[in-house]
């Protein structure tokens, strides 16, 4: 028969181990197995979050100041009015009076201006690509500097003495693109590039005149039949409010200056392409600012 104090004993030492493991099984159950590498583990939590960027997903819309310089080159315009007047005198067939340029090709205008822009962006993290529709009000005038040309030709035996004169003017009122962009987030900065349709409204009027004598002998001469004869041709051509169109490069730079206003400056260069001959370019640097919604 066991003893009642063995017995108490016993039972004691029962309760002490089940206390012990008690205590220890929620630790036994929740850590991981151990390994050689857990030595070299800092103890404590670590966590690491998405990097932040500035947000610039969504539309906005914003107004600008507008520095524009255009360039025209009227050098080909006088070439077709002289060429319909006289289709079919020799003194265009053969002598090709009609590629002689009394225009220059390098007539400049500055002019300053106002307008304003809307977009949408889509952001995946630091990389932008967006949609924007820019407008600029930035009226300017172009004015073709003349350069007489007088020269004698001489044509299937005969002479000609040629005079040729002309005028050409081009006023482009308004302008804009519809671009796509692309741009990269640095900080609080937004530069990004462009590419696109350009689009503008102007007016345009060319005059060209070639006029002489044609001779059997030389010129000048007194006129007398079939032996000198007088001629003038060519022509007159313009319109207002016409359209005209191109593509549109440049780049810039957006600043968020809060989390939905951001300032902007940027450079624009638009080749339009050419109306009655005339081939006009615009390069327009803009500072403005806009509201991201």
């Amino acid at each position: 028969m066991i003893a009642p104090d063995d017995e108490r004993a016993r039972l004691m030492r029962w309760v002490i181990c089940a206390a012990i493991v008690g205590a220890l099984a929620p630790n036994l159950l929740l850590a991981p197995p151990a390994n050689a590498a857990d030595l070299d583990q800092l103890r404590g939590p670590l966590t690491v979050g998405p990097a932040a960027f500035t947000r610039w997903a969504g539309f906005y819309a914003g107004g600008q100041f507008d520095y524009s310089s255009g360039n025209t080159d009227f050098s080909k315009a006088t070439g077709p009015l002289i060429s319909n007047s006289g289709q079919n005198l020799a003194l265009v067939t053969i002598a090709q009076i009609n590629t002689w340029n009394p225009l220059n090709s390098n007539s400049n205008a500055n002019a300053t201006g106002w307008g304003g822009f809307v977009g949408y962006n889509t952001q995946w993290q630091d990389l932008i690509l967006g949609i924007e529709a820019n407008y600029t009000h930035a009226p300017f005038n172009t004015v073709a500097t003349v350069t007489p040309l007088d020269r004698v030709v001489s044509v299937a035996g005969l002479t000609d003495s040629v005079h040729m004169t002309g005028s050409g003017s081009l006023s482009i009122s308004d302008f804009g693109s519809v671009r796509a962009r692309f741009g990269y987030v640095f900080n609080n900065f937004l530069p990004y590039g462009f590419a696109g349709l350009a689009l503008g409204r102007g007016s345009y009027n060319v005059t060209a005149d070639a006029s002489g004598q044609q001779s059997t002998g030389s010129v000048p001469c007194t006129p007398a039949p079939g032996t000198c004869v007088d001629y003038d041709i060519g022509g007159a051509t313009g319109k207002s409010n016409t359209l005209l169109y191109g593509f549109a490069v440049g780049g810039g730079v957006d600043w968020a200056v809060t989390q939905n206003i951001f300032l902007r400056g940027e450079y624009e260069f638009i080749q339009f392409a050419p109306v009655a001959n005339i081939t006009a370019t615009i390069s327009s640097v803009r500072a403005g600012a806009g509201f991201k919604f």
